[in-house]
């Protein structure tokens, strides 16, 4: 979207490019490019025949050289150059604005004492209006903490150019961000690897304790349960339910001799009376 934008503001000066054919007419069309609202990016119009011609001119090369600046230098590049034309109003501002984007890409959360020596501002209000108005302005996206001095940046709009020669750099330094990304996908792969071996693990111990359990349980209810019968003898209860129902089986008799045997030599019972009257 800002990318749209600032190719759009950047159209009227294309056009008038293609009449600019004096060096005079093509370093005005410079200033006025550089000083217009909205106007970020100027590749396309450094590429026109009538601003390189600007190089060949003595007089005029060094609004050429601004150019570029505008293009994908800062507000440090263009201090340490005297030979160039001095700045109006409108192209400082827009040049600090522009000087923010490589700063803020140095730095996630930048401090006001580095910023207000990289742009040289005056005071920490001259900041912070600044960082306001490139926010609004689309360029970036970012939070002042004035308790703290900070500046957090979270997005910047991708609105500088590229200098001639930095694509070997920056497929460095692609390369480098592809290298740490495999690594620490192959960390997170290791990781997931591991967990799945605990849990595998952890599943196999479960099912041992089960299998365990299982045993010890069906040893207890095979052991636990068995009749008097299987320990060599009959119970006290057992022996008065044979006395009880003695006498439909083999007579009375069995059942007052097993009473007689459970209670005793001592004991008597109305079977032993009946004998001795008898």
């Amino acid at each position: 979207m800002e990318q749209t934008k600032a190719l759009n503001a950047l159209e009227p000066f294309l056009a008038l490019s293609k009449s600019a054919t004096s060096p005079r007419a093509a370093s005005d069309l410079v200033v006025q490019a550089t000083s217009a609202p909205n106007t970020y990016v100027f590749a396309e119009l450094l590429q026109t025949p009538n601003i390189q011609n600007l190089r060949s001119s003595q007089e005029y090369a060094p609004y050429l050289t601004l150019l570029e600046i505008f293009a994908w230098g800062t507000w440090e590049d263009c201090k340490s150059r005297s030979e160039l034309p001095k700045l109006s109003a409108q192209q400082h501002q827009k040049l600090l604005l522009l000087s923010l984007l490589p700063l803020s890409r140095s730095h996630a959360t930048l401090t006001y004492a580095h910023l207000l020596t990289a742009l040289d501002l005056p005071t920490p209000r001259a900041l912070e209006e600044l960082v306001t108005t490139a926010i609004y302005a689309g360029l970036l996206t970012a939070t002042l903490d004035p308790a703290h001095s900070l500046v957090s940046v979270t997005s910047i709009a991708p609105l500088r150019d590229l200098a001639p020669g930095s694509l070997p750099a920056l497929q460095s330094t692609l390369q480098t961000w592809s290298q740490r990304c495999d690594a620490a996908l192959s960390d997170l792969e290791a990781q997931v690897e591991k967990v799945k071996r605990d849990a595998v693990e952890r599943e196999k111990l479960r099912r041992k304790k089960e299998r365990a359990i299982e045993a010890q349980t069906s040893d207890d209810k095979s052991t636990g349960k068995r009749g008097p019968e299987l320990r060599g003898g009959y119970g006290d209860e057992d022996a008065m339910d044979i006395d009880q129902d003695g006498g439909s089986g083999s007579g009375s008799g069995s059942g007052r001799v097993t009473r007689g045997a459970k209670r005793g030599a001592g004991g008597f019972g109305f079977g032993g009376a009946g004998r001795r009257l008898g």
